[in-house]
């Protein structure tokens, strides 16, 4: 393809990803026929088409397991919005899909990016985290915690409502970077976050999935972006699911009968109308 700078002089608009011609097809230089199909898998396929390479064993297992966690958290808000999308537009799968994704923010789904990005900034109080000692990792978080809640600065990655004494997402999720040997100091400070925050609220607060998966993002060098874009591919499956279902045994059209009787039960009442 080719278009017009403003000098007048045309360019060719390329994209390093992918391409090809008549005859081939290339996804970041390799053939997608001869060298793809069936040999490769789409964890492979992802990071080959995101990071322009294929994965190690070790990067191939955070990504299939951040996959997994993500996929489906029961009746989410981005289940029901795919729901009730459907329910108005039967014929639109991509649309109701895409209705789903675009409530991925800082409360849902999209708190991975968040958090990523948080640990970045807080540890640049601290050189060479992997190397600090658990204390000097511990007055980082005691101090960024206590910045945050002058600043009244929400803090990602923590905290649960069903999981309040620990996630064990978490849990299972650094046990299998222990395992990898990439288990470091953003896992240290990630934990100590947690722990900072329950010291200066007096309650339980653990470090949830995504606070766990932001550390270990950081720890083999990905982007924090890449954590979002990994949630959205993954919630993507669970929202085909909910639709799937959703034409098999509907209940969009409960949840609006739900929203309409609500409506209805907090309308002022006609002052001529009788008890």
């Amino acid at each position: 393809m080719r278009t017009t700078d403003t000098s007048g002089k045309q360019r060719r608009l390329t994209s390093d990803i992918g391409g090809g011609d008549a005859r081939h097809i290339l996804v970041r230089g390799l053939d997608l026929v001869d060298d793809l199909i069936d040999h490769h898998d789409f964890v492979d396929m992802l990071v080959l088409v995101a990071l322009g390479r294929l994965p190690d064993a070790r990067l191939r297992r955070f990504i299939n397991n951040s996959l997994l966690t993500s996929v489906d958290h029961g009746l989410t808000p981005s289940a029901m919005a795919a729901r009730l999308t459907l329910h108005g537009a039967p014929e639109s799968m991509q649309g109701a899909v895409a209705a789903g994704l675009l409530g991925a923010g800082s409360r849902y789904l999209g708190t991975v990016e968040a958090s990523a990005a948080f640990l970045q900034q807080a540890a640049t109080g601290l050189d060479d985290l992997a190397s600090r000692s658990d204390a000097e990792i511990a007055a980082l978080a005691d101090a960024t915690v206590a910045r945050c809640r002058s600043e009244r600065r929400i803090i990602p990655g923590v905290g649960h409502p069903i999981h309040v004494h620990g996630d064990p997402r978490t849990e299972r999720l650094f046990q299998i970077a222990r395992e990898d040997g990439y288990y470091g100091g953003y896992c240290r400070l990630a934990l100590q976050m947690a722990a900072a925050l329950a010291r200066a609220t007096g309650r339980p607060i653990p470090l949830n999935a995504t606070g766990c998966k932001a550390a270990l993002l950081l720890e083999l060098g990905l982007p924090p972006a890449f954590g979002k874009g990994l949630a959205l591919i993954g919630r993507t499956a669970g929202l085909v699911a909910h639709l799937l279902e959703e034409r098999e045994h509907p209940i969009s059209q409960q949840l609006w009968d739900l929203a309409i009787a609500d409506g209805r039960a907090h309308q002022p009442r006609d002052p001529g109308e009788s008890a």
